[in-house]
C-alpha cells in the first residue's frame, strides 16, 4: 500500500487546533475556565520534568468534562476554523493520505470524512474526561501508531511543519517541511 503521511498542526491547519480548540471552549463555555490553575500547575510540572507531556495534555483537556455537548461543540468550531486549513492541502487528492497528530483524535475525527483521507490517527483522548488511552501521538510514537494499525506500507511523501517529526520524515521517499503555504524538501 502506497500512503503519503502528514502532520496536522501547523502543516495541514494553519496554527494548532488544540490551542484554538481551547481557546474557543473558554470563551464559548467560561465554567471551563475552572481549571486554569490546574493546567499552569501542569504547564510548570512538565517544564520541570515532574510529569510527562501526555500527564500535562490530559490535565489541559480535563476542561472537557464541563461542555454539556461536546460532539456538537466540535462540529461548530471546525463551522468557525475549517477555513485554517491550508490551500497547498486542499488542492491535492487525498485518498493515500494518513494524517497523523498529536491533537486529540476526537478534535480531528470530523475532518476524516470531510477531507476523504485514507486515514487519521491522534492522541486517544477521552472526550468526556481529557483522559488519555496510551501516549500523546507524538514523535516516535506516531511511528509506533503507524506500525500497530499496517504492516505494508510504502510512504511517498511525508509533511510536517517541524523537525521533532523526523520518525516520520524519515520514512518518506520524499520529505517535505511546511512553512506557512512554501514547501521545501528536506532529509533525514
Amino acid at each position: 500500500m502506497k500512503i503519503n503521511l502528514y502532520d496536522f498542526d501547523k502543516t495541514i491547519y494553519d496554527g494548532d487546533s488544540s490551542c484554538d480548540f481551547i481557546f474557543y471552549s473558554f470563551k464559548k463555555y467560561p465554567r471551563t475556565l475552572i481549571v486554569v490553575p490546574k493546567i499552569i500547575f501542569a504547564a510548570i510540572a512538565h517544564a520541570l520534568h515532574i510529569i510527562s507531556k501526555t500527564k500535562m495534555k490530559e490535565n489541559i483537556f480535563s476542561f472537557v468534562k464541563y461542555i454539556p455537548n461536546i460532539d456538537d461543540h466540535v462540529d461548530k468550531f471546525w463551522e468557525l476554523h475549517q477555513s485554517n486549513l491550508k490551500k497547498f492541502y486542499m488542492d491535492k487528492n487525498h485518498d493515500r493520505d494518513i494524517i497523523i497528530s498529536a491533537s486529540p483524535e476526537f478534535l480531528l475525527n470530523p475532518l476524516k470524512e470531510e477531507l476523504g483521507v485514507l486515514d487519521l490517527m491522534a492522541s486517544r483522548v477521552d472526550k468526556r474526561t481529557g483522559k488519555f488511552d496510551g501516549l500523546n501521538c507524538h514523535g516516535e510514537e506516531k511511528v509506533r501508531r503507524l506500525n500497530e494499525k499496517y504492516k505494508d506500507y510504502e510512504v511517498l511523501e511525508s509533511y510536517s511543519d517541524n523537525k521533532c517529526d523526523a520518525p516520520i520524515l524519515r520514512l518518506a521517499k520524499t520529505q517535505y517541511i511546511v512553512k506557512g503555504e512554501k514547501l521545501t524538501i528536506s532529509h533525514f
